[in-house]
């Protein structure tokens, strides 16, 4: 049985973290929904995406497939519950199938999947995760980070912590090879902390769960992270830091508040940039996303959505609520614009596509990858279809 994790119809609700990679490559926790599912089946996983996207992940359809929607996250044991589903079997949330398991050689689309003949159609009895909007990430994150720690901490032994640190906890804190910690105050008294491999904590840090690192990435010197916050691999990290979502390569480097927000990849926030998250009148924060002609109500609590290869000039100050898209040069004076589409250069004129290629690569080579054919051809598909 092959498993398929399947984009579905409302995939742009998730702009701008969408724009550049398929709905189960999306960070959230530790792990990624394909991560996950591969963690716990112990097979690779297919992902069916947008044509534009598809290049990333090659197709080879086996005839017994397992298709799920990956804007769903699943845990450990619900993942198994969902590994036993029968040939022509299909569980059903909230009148749409979420996962189902089928026989075909044909080319997966969404609309497919949900009008396929399964022959028991099993209505699925627990509450579940779906992110169908980002800040759903950061809002779910606590859950999702000692979900993802459990599952891959589970019978391991953790390195051990440097005796000049403060401990609080340890029995809750997971540290992988080649991590060093030194000086620094780690407290998974509210949730656990996980420190991936290779991993440097500077002197002066203060860590609290639930929070994850991922491999590589460098905490520098009194950092300020609270829980629930994850940062993915190759990151650099400083400052204050709240309630986040920071995918791999990306930075704040420096002093500056960031709080119940998500970060994509090969982002860097310029010295002493910070988000609101609160309205000065403690007031419900709605959001107009894109992809909706009304707006919609996050909760009390939202800071910044920003998409991949996005910079944020020094001192910059981003506004309650706001979404940037991918691959912006934001600058300007007082408070930024709550959105801004892909590919804005300042807050009104337009990054031109060679020149973006150009700032991208030189921050490739300054992290020792380079600017790839696919994510190329991707970024030129979304430079020509933006709005």
């Amino acid at each position: 049985m092959q498993i398929v994790l399947i984009d579905n119809d409302q995939r742009n609700q998730l702009f701008p973290l969408n724009e550049i990679r398929a709905n189960a490559n999306i960070t959230s926790g530790i792990l990624t929904n394909k991560e996950r599912w591969e963690y716990v089946s112990g097979t690779e996983v297919t992902i069916i995406t947008p044509a534009y996207l598809q290049d990333l992940y090659p197709i080879h359809l086996d005839e017994d497939i397992l298709c799920v929607d990956a804007s769903y996250i699943f845990n450990e044991f619900q993942i198994k519950k969902i590994l036993e589903l029968s040939l022509g079997n299909a569980f059903v949330f909230n009148k749409k199938i979420i996962a189902g398991r089928m026989l075909t050689h044909s080319t997966i689309h969404y609309s497919f999947f949900q009008s396929y003949p399964f022959t028991t159609l099993l209505e699925w009895q627990n509450d579940l995760i779906h992110i169908d909007y980002p800040w759903k990430i950061f809002q779910h994150n606590d859950t999702l980070i000692r979900n993802d720690y459990n599952l891959i901490t589970a019978d391991r032994i953790s390195n051990s912590i440097n005796k000049t640190n403060t401990v609080i906890n340890p029995q809750h804190i997971f540290i992988e090879d080649g991590a060093d910690i030194q000086y620094s105050s780690l407290n998974a008294t509210a949730g656990p902390i996980y420190i991936g491999r290779n991993v440097t904590i500077m002197e002066g840090c203060y860590l609290r769960g639930p929070l994850s690192i991922g491999e590589n990435s460098l905490v520098k010197m009194g950092a300020k992270i609270y829980g629930a916050t994850s940062i993915g691999s190759n990151c650099v990290i400083s400052g204050e830091i709240k309630n986040t979502v920071i995918f791999d390569y990306s930075n704040k480097a420096h002093d500056g508040y960031l709080g119940d927000s998500v970060i994509g990849s090969w982002c860097n926030l310029g010295a002493g940039t910070s988000n609101s998250n609160l309205k000065n009148n403690a007031g419900v924060i709605e959001i107009l996303h894109p992809s909706s002609i009304t707006k919609k109500t996050v909760g009390q609590k939202c800071g910044v959505i920003m998409g991949d290869y996005t910079k944020t000039a020094i001192n910059s100050s981003i506004n309650t609520g706001s979404i940037f898209g991918v691959c912006c040069n934001i600058f300007g004076a007082g408070l930024l614009p709550k959105y801004l589409p892909n590919f804005s250069w300042g807050v009104v004129e337009k990054y031109q596509l060679e020149k973006a290629f150009e700032d991208i690569e030189a921050w490739k080579i300054f992290k020792q990858e380079t600017l790839t054919t696919e994510e190329k051809n991707i970024l030129t598909y979304l430079a020509k279809n933006n709005n």
